[in-house]
This record gives structure tokens, C-alpha cells and sequence, in this order.
């Protein structure tokens, strides 16, 4: 759902009637590369997925191979067992080449950011899918993928679906996103392989579409990762228990000035999440 790098790089979302939404991508997909995305939604949202008497999640946009939507199905079933997952792709060659990968609770389809499923999924997982669009139009996006999530109900306390878009390097090293509700953006999430770690903003290259052209000086996100540094710099001491532990106290220096949402047990796997009104553009 992103246009083609180089021949259409600001193509706009087409929609009309039934119509397919948005534009084919260049369809880069590696074995394993969105383990840190699916962890952390299995940990955060496997509640709101086991409490669901068919919850259905949505790989958006998987690419060229179908890895990324068979290891989704594998990881949310350790937490909510009678997940199904539906893989979507723009391009009908794809949805062709990954049918013979669909079992039980894993299917194909054909179709965009209207995202063609019977009912409102409680996942939406859109990786690598809007880093070609325009920045400006992210927001339409969001709000049409948000608009086809599962209501929250305050009867049951469920929060409803949630909507995880972000973009990650190549083999999954290091990785950050957006997640959303029915209601828009709740979080932001920077999640990395420590031990390939020189800085915390390194990850700066992989902030999704909403956030990369706000690391100058004046926005959120560019204070944030300029803190992240000093914190990091001044847990150097700790570097000699090991990149975890430096960043685990890197991480509680920032507590102090940044409304970090998770604790150590998260930290621990190289992630920190924020609330995305402190990291929002301005």
C-alpha cells in the first residue's frame, strides 16, 4: 500500500465504490522481521485478543512472500489460541503466490486500506506500509484504518482493536511504531536489538511516516532521542553488565522527564513505549 519507490513516489489513495485502496509497494519482506512488532503485541494486546470469541487480526500490506503473516499466526496463538489471521495485499500476483501457505485461522485477500473483511478486526498490522506516502497524508490513513478496528466496549472494559503501524530495517533489528484504537494514536514504541545498538537515535531512521521529518530541532521526538543519548551516555558505566542493563538504566533516567508507559519487563527486551501526545509533531 505504498507506492513504488521509484516511479510513483507521491501517488494519492484512490477510492471509489468498491474500489481497492492505495497503491502497490516494493513488497521487501524477510523471514523474522517483525518478531519485535509481534512480540510486543502478543504481550500488550493478547488480552484484548483472548477475550474476543473470534478475534481476527489483519497483516496489512505483507509483501511479496507471505513469512510475515504465517509468523503472526504462530505468535498471536500462544497468547489468544483461536486467533485467525488474514493477509492482505494490493497486488493479486501476491495474494496468488501466498495461497498455498493458507491453514486453518490463515487466509489471503486481495485489497488496500479498506481493508476487506467481514467483520472489524481487533488487529491491524500495517509494517513498512506508509514509509512512501506523504507525510500529510498519514492522518487519512490512520483515521480509515482506525475508523475498521472493533469498537471498544465499556460494558466488558475492552479498549476494542488496535492498529500497529511502524517501520523496521531490513532483518528486524531495529524498529519503531505507532499503536492506535478506534479512537486514534495511544503510543509509540522504540524497540531495537541491543547488541547492535552505537546510540539510541540510531532508531531515528526507522521513525514511521508520521514522525521521521519531525527530528529537527523544535519537535518532540528530537528532544526525546537527544535525551535518550545523554541517558544513554550517562548509563555508560553500566555497559560492563552488559547493553541490557545500560539501557535498562537509560530508560529510568528518562522516566523522570518522559510519560514512559511500560517498566522493566519490557525494557528488558529493548523496547520503551511513550504516550504519543508527548512524541506528537507540533
Amino acid at each position: 500500500m505504498t507506492s513504488r519507490a521509484a516511479t510513483r513516489p507521491h501517488s494519492r489513495l484512490r477510492s471509489s465504490g468498491g474500489a481497492v485502496v492505495g497503491t502497490v509497494t516494493r513488497g521487501t519482506t524477510n523471514p523474522n522481521r517483525l518478531r519485535r512488532m509481534d512480540r510486543w503485541i502478543a504481550a500488550t494486546h493478547g488480552r484484548e485478543l483472548r477475550r474476543a470469541p473470534d478475534p481476527v487480526a489483519v497483516d496489512l500490506g505483507y509483501g511479496a512472500a507471505p513469512w510475515t503473516a504465517v509468523e503472526l499466526l504462530t505468535r498471536l496463538r500462544m497468547t489468544a489460541p483461536h486467533a485467525r489471521v488474514v493477509g492482505i495485499e494490493i497486488e493479486p500476483a501476491r495474494v496468488a503466490a501466498a495461497r498455498p501457505y493458507e491453514r486453518d485461522g490463515l487466509t489471503f485477500r486481495h485489497g488496500g486500506f479498506e481493508v476487506p473483511v467481514p467483520q472489524r478486526p481487533h488487529l491491524i498490522r500495517a509494517a513498512n506500509v506508509l514509509r512512501q506516502y506523504d507525510e500529510a497524508q498519514v492522518a487519512a490513513v490512520w483515521e480509515r484504518l482506525c475508523a475498521r478496528l472493533a469498537p471498544a466496549d465499556p460494558e466488558t472494559g475492552s479498549r476494542g482493536g488496535l492498529l500497529v503501524e511502524g517501520t523496521c530495517d531490513e532483518i528486524g533489528r531495529r524498529h519503531v511504531w505507532v499503536a492506535l484504537g478506534p479512537e486514534g494514536p495511544r503510543t509509540v514504541t522504540f524497540a531495537t536489538r541491543l547488541g547492535s545498538l552505537e546510540r539510541p537515535s540510531d532508531l531515528a531512521e526507522r521513525l514511521p511516516k508520521a514522525l521521521i521529518h519531525r527530528n529537527v530541532p523544535g519537535e518532540p521526538v528530537h528532544a526525546f532521542l537527544r535525551d535518550f543519548d545523554r541517558a544513554w551516555a550517562a548509563a555508560a558505566p553500566y555497559a560492563s553488565y552488559g547493553a541490557r542493563q545500560r539501557w535498562i538504566r537509560a530508560v529510568r533516567e528518562l522516566t523522570a522527564d518522559w510519560p514512559v508507559t511500560d517498566g522493566p519487563a519490557r525494557w528488558r527486551q529493548g523496547e520503551v513505549t511513550l504516550t504519543w501526545e508527548a512524541l506528537a509533531p507540533r
